[in-house]
């Protein structure tokens, strides 16, 4: 048995999974908004969770942002500002006086997919986090690359490939400081963004979303373009990286019209005449990051 956490900006959720990926308890808490008080909780779940089984368990951690290599504190963590800037696993190991390992949410949910989910059987697995941000994750043989920077799989912040003079018009300039990102025209806000300059609009995606379901003109265009977008994007990934299968999470992936069409549309942008690569949806959802964390121990 290991125990997974995930810790996000609002809640911590936390599950015990048995060797065989058999769930037997799962919970979850509103998240601390200060760091002490966040590993405090994360300390009380894995005690509580010892006594249950009488046995000291491994522990994996999911966390936005990653830890770096030259200081060995988190960074690029915008939506769980409290653990930006910490010793995040090292004071986990401190507090509970064992092995915890702590990695990328994105990471977590390819790893999730690729052990049980949607990558089971693939050797090479890339997960796709599009929702309030973009992300993404390698996993080969069942184990995570982090790569030497610790920023495998992050093509949220390459630009859109073949980026027109139009397109250019219809999107905002991206946090990271760079014009362009995918991120800007695939996450969720990014979308809605998109469709509002073009069509002088205050729409979210889930009303653009109704309005394709009714047949509206923008956002049938909205939506097309949207999947245009996603495959050229992903097309960058399939060329370098060449995977088995991308598993798409988020909270976008769950348009059904996407996996309708992104396989054909695919086909056209990567340098090759057969491909073999499909793009799928996740079987876990929002589980996959604390199954994930649990996997990595």
């Amino acid at each position: 048995m290991q125990i997974g956490i995930d810790v996000g900006a609002t809640k911590i959720e936390y599950i015990l999974l048995h060797d065989d990926g058999e769930e037997s308890i799962r919970s979850r808490i509103d998240c601390p908004q200060n760091y002490d008080s966040i590993i405090k909780v994360i300390s009380d779940i894995v005690i509580k969770l010892d006594k249950n089984t009488n046995k000291k368990l491994p522990v994996g951690v999911c966390h936005p942002g990653i830890h770096s290599i030259q200081t060995g504190l988190v960074k690029n963590s915008p939506n769980c500002k409290w653990i930006n800037n910490k010793p995040f696993q090292k004071d986990l190991r401190e507090s509970l006086s064992r092995e915890v390992i702590c990695e990328n949410d994105a990471n977590c949910f390819t790893l999730s997919e690729a052990v049980d989910g949607a990558g089971k059987g693939y050797q090479v697995v890339f997960g796709v986090i599009i929702g309030t941000g973009v992300g993404g994750g390698i996993s080969i043989n069942q184990k995570v690359i982090r790569g030497r920077n610790s920023i495998s799989g992050e093509w949220g912040h390459i630009v859109l490939p073949g980026r027109t003079e139009e397109e250019k018009k219809y999107v905002k300039k991206c946090y990271c400081g760079k014009n362009g990102c995918l991120e800007t025209y695939i996450s969720g806000p990014g979308f809605s963004s998109a469709y509002n300059l073009r069509f002088n609009k205050n729409y979210n995606s889930h009303q653009i979303l109704e309005g394709f379901l009714n047949k509206e003109e923008n956002s049938i265009f909205a939506l097309n373009q949207y999947i245009d977008h996603l495959a050229r994007g992903l097309s960058v990934v399939c060329n370098i990286l060449d995977p088995d299968v991308i598993v798409l999470g988020g909270g976008m992936s769950n348009i059904d019209f996407i996996y309708e069409n992104i396989n054909d549309i695919l086909k056209k942008y990567v340098f090759t005449d057969t491909l073999e690569t499909k793009v799928v949806k996740n079987v876990y959802g929002d589980s996959s990051g604390v199954r994930g964390a649990a996997w990595l121990s």
